[in-house]
């Protein structure tokens, strides 16, 4: 039998593993906006991020399937990326994750109360 609170956790937990890294969200979020974007196009739109370190998300990114890379035979090399079904599908929870985060810096962090 599965533990099912054990098992929503560890999908969570997998879930934000893709998600991790400084620039995985502003990544995506910019292709939220365009269907398709240039190298030179995400980083110019992600202020202060590397050109190794875009790689390095980029290449996360496609590995865990929520972009695609595409390259035409060019000279200069002419290379897209836009996100997948999968990618896609994140929109729902990045949009509420982005209203959560308005809401707590217009209002601060919650305070839990203990019930006594």
């Amino acid at each position: 039998m599965i533990d099912a609170p054990r098992c929503s956790a560890e999908q969570l937990t997998e879930a934000l593993r893709v998600l991790e890294g400084r620039w995985k969200t502003l990544i995506i979020y910019h292709l939220f906006t365009a269907p398709v974007l240039r190298f030179s196009e995400l980083r110019r739109a992600i202020p202060g991020v590397s050109q190794k370190m875009l790689i390095q998300q980029l290449r996360d990114l496609e590995r865990d399937g929520v972009i695609s890379r595409t390259v035409y035979p060019e000279v200069p090399p002419k290379v897209e990326y836009g996100l997948t079904k999968e990618g896609r599908a994140l929109q729902p929870a990045l949009k509420a994750l982005q209203k959560w985060a308005a809401q707590r810096q217009n209002t601060g962090p919650v305070e839990e109360t203990s019930a006594s």
